[in-house]
């Protein structure tokens, strides 16, 4: 999954009290200040590194899936419909990188309304799947509510995915992951390409291996702004080359996994 925010961050321009905080180096954006370095940081993503990432998938034919916002799509509306032109899913990442959670019912029903409707005007097509960061109590009664989502992915508690019950509603859930994503750069786990790229393979070996008995599934968190740096990329491009080696893996889009899911294994 490829995280694509640019835009939508914590901005003066967007409503905020000040510059996102959290970034390749420490911030002077405390509220009221623009930092407008980190907003360069947040930039460099949507102008080179979300090109660079899309280079890598069509070299090794892999279709992903973009967690990405309203608004980010909204001011980069080219790369929108190049994402979908070359078969990868758009994941609705909520109408602006906020806090579900610090919203009241109705206002984030609105909220998912709003990101529905400008993907959806802006790609062509409505997504399927939903991925806040951080959910509200309130957030997969109001999925369900709206009717469209074939699933969620605002859980870090599986390597598989399962159905959520809510009365006699059920929806599926396709669990995330926090520890193989690249956002470590930034708490100094990882240091370089390597450490990513190792950290990557012990995982899908581990996890290949337990595969013999129980099917497993994996995920890979990306940032344009971090692995679409240089010297990250390397571990994408690494990883994917490993990966192809193995002809029983399935490198899928979340939306794919959820039809498959829901095919063979309803509620």
């Amino acid at each position: 999954m490829v995280n694509f925010e640019a835009g939508s961050e914590r901005h003066i321009m967007n409503g905020d009290e000040g510059s996102e905080t959290y970034g390749e180096f420490a911030t002077y954006g405390v509220p009221p200040k623009r930092d407008l370095a980190m907003d360069s940081i947040f930039e460099y993503g949507s102008r080179v590194g979300v090109w660079r990432l899309l280079n890598v998938f069509r070299r090794y034919d892999a279709k992903v899936t973009f967690f990405a916002t309203a608004k980010a799509l909204e001011a980069n509306p080219v790369l929108a419909r190049k994402i979908i032109e070359e078969g990868h899913e758009i994941c609705a990442h909520g109408y602006k990188w906020v806090e579900h959670y610090t919203m009241k019912k109705e206002e984030e029903k609105v909220s998912i309304r709003l990101a529905v409707e400008k993907i959806r005007k802006i790609t062509g097509e409505r997504p399927y799947g939903w991925y806040c960061r951080e959910p509200s109590v309130n957030t997969i009664e109001l999925l369900m509510e709206e009717g469209g989502f074939l699933y969620d992915s605002d859980a870090y508690n599986d390597d598989f995915p399962y159905y959520f019950r809510l009365g006699h509603k059920h929806l599926l859930i396709i669990p995330y992951t926090p520890d193989t994503n690249d956002f470590h750069f930034f708490a100094n786990r990882f240091s370089t390409a390597k450490d990513f790229y190792t950290y990557l393979k012990d995982t899908f070996n581990q996890l290949y291996e337990e595969g013999e008995h129980n099917p497993k599934m994996m995920s890979v968190g990306l940032h344009d702004r971090i692995s679409g740096r240089p010297g990250r990329a390397v571990a994408v491009k690494r990883f994917l080359h490993y990966v192809s080696q193995f002809k029983d893996v399935w490198v899928a889009r979340r939306v794919d996994i959820a039809r498959w899911w829901l095919e063979h294994h309803p509620p």
